[in-house]
Order: C-alpha cells, then sequence, then structure tokens
C-alpha cells in the first residue's frame, strides 16, 4: 500500500505560462502530494508539456507560481519524438550524463554498481554499452525512465511515455510505472492513450489550457468534462467497472457494422 502525504510537495498556484503573447497555460491550480500517480490529459498543445517544463523550472511562469519543496529532486523523461536517436551514445553513456559535470560523462566504480541495479530493474541487463538506434521503441523509453531514476528522483515526470510505441510496449511500460510506484515513486505522467494508460490511474487531470476536471477516472472520464477538453463529443460506456472512451468515428463505424448485419440477416 503506497502512503500518501497529505501536504503537497509540488505547488502550482494560478499558473500561467506564455510564449511570446501566445497563453500555454492560463491559471491553472495543481497540487502534488508525495505517493501521488497522475496522469494529465488533453488534445496536442493544450499546455501539458508546458505544466511539466515549469514544474522542472525550464520555463518560467508568466503569472501565478510554482513551488517544489526545497531539496526535491526531479526526475524528467522527454517525449521519445524528441531524442536524437542517431547521436553516438550508449545506455551507459545516457545514464551516466546524470552523474557528471564533465563534457563527457565518467563514473566511480560504486555508481557502475548502482548503474547496473537500475538497468536490471528495468529489464535492461546486458544492454549498457549498446548504442541507443539500436535498441527497440520499448527499450529506448526504458532506458530514459531508467536516466531519471539513476538520478534518485523523489518524483518521476513523464512526457507521453507511451507515444509511438506499439501495443505491447505500451502494456510494459504501464506495467514498468505501477511497479515504480508500487515501490514507493510518486509519478507524474501525460498521456493520450485515454483507455490503455489513464484509465488505469488513480488520479487524473483534464486539461485544456486550464484545468477542467481533476479527480479519479470514474468523475474525469465523463461526456461532459471529454466534450470540454477536447472540444467534441466523446462517448463513454463501461467495461469490467473501468471508463472506456468512444469517438464519433468509432461510433459510426459500429453504427455502419450493425446496420450491415441487420441488412444482411434481413436477407
Amino acid at each position: 500500500m503506497i502512503n500518501i502525504t497529505m501536504e503537497p510537495f509540488i505547488r502550482c498556484d494560478a499558473l500561467s505560462v506564455s510564449y511570446g503573447s501566445s497563453y500555454a497555460l492560463e491559471n491553472v491550480t495543481f497540487h502534488v502530494r508525495r505517493g501521488e500517480f497522475i496522469g494529465i490529459v488533453g488534445p496536442s498543445g493544450s499546455g501539458k508539456t508546458s505544466l511539466l517544463r515549469a514544474i522542472t523550472g525550464s520555463v518560467p511562469a508568466a503569472r501565478g507560481s510554482v513551488e517544489v519543496q526545497s531539496g526535491t529532486r526531479i526526475g524528467y523523461v522527454p517525449q521519445v519524438e524528441s531524442v536524437d536517436w542517431n547521436f553516438p551514445i550508449t545506455v551507459a553513456e545516457v545514464l551516466t550524463m546524470t552523474r557528471t559535470h564533465r563534457f563527457w560523462p565518467s563514473i566511480t566504480s560504486h555508481e557502475r554498481v548502482e548503474m547496473a541495479s537500475v538497468l536490471a530493474s528495468l529489464g535492461l541487463e546486458g544492454l549498457e554499452h549498446r548504442h541507443i538506434r539500436e535498441l527497440s521503441g520499448g527499450q529506448q523509453q526504458r532506458v530514459f525512465v531508467a536516466r531519471a531514476m539513476f538520478s534518485k528522483p523523489d518524483v518521476l515526470l513523464l512526457d507521453e511515455p507511451t507515444s509511438g510505441v506499439d501495443v505491447r510496449t505500451r502494456h510494459e511500460i504501464l506495467h514498468l510505472l505501477h511497479d515504480l510506484h508500487d515501490s514507493g515513486s510518486t509519478i507524474v505522467l501525460t498521456t493520450h492513450d485515454l483507455n490503455g494508460l489513464a484509465s488505469h490511474l488513480p488520479r487524473l487531470v483534464c486539461l485544456n489550457r486550464e484545468v477542467i476536471a481533476d479527480g479519479p477516472p470514474r468523475e474525469t472520464l465523463i461526456p461532459e468534462v471529454l466534450e470540454r477538453t477536447y472540444g467534441a463529443s466523446l462517448h463513454v460506456l463501461e467495461h469490467g467497472g473501468m471508463p472506456i472512451v468512444l469517438d464519433h468515428d468509432y461510433e459510426a463505424t459500429q453504427g455502419s457494422r450493425a446496420a450491415t448485419h441487420r441488412l444482411r440477416s434481413a436477407r
């Protein structure tokens, strides 16, 4: 059982983030408590990445505030698509860059043991000297999770961890994140994957420049909230006690198939 503290150690209060004259976030209040597992969902351009970057301090607040408890270590995993996979670097070097301020990474023998332990815990043992471009999509994502974990973070921020990967890899990443959470990690991630990832999380924040809703999937993955978040009518079914989000394209396809079946049955 994960112990969740009552007092937030990350606080975004009335936060607005702008790029020039364009606002990515407006008046966002979002708090993270130790031990939480939070998903942030919303359409492209809704400010999900900007919120993570504001927490890391890589973008400033135009208005409002971001407060991170003193001494808090943050591990950040970027979108896979943002990484140059042709850069000549090995798995070990990706990790060790978090522990050195030198131009090229080097580590102590003790850190080498730590690195081996982190890689083994993520199913990457034996890949230390493999070039990152030689890895599968799932392995690449795990390497950047390992990189974040190697810095011994108090909270792990992941930007679209299941973007661009196949179904099997998506399931692997989901199980990995649940294992990390069960071991005590605080996790905040952004995702487009409403059914494969978001519906499995204990807390969801629906975001579209502002917070539309914040709560468990049963309270946030509902038609009224989704329409305000995505600007389109979405339908929600329940399957196995979990909400399943359907869009009009899916509904139209299913309706067409049902009509075809009825016509065939009538012949």
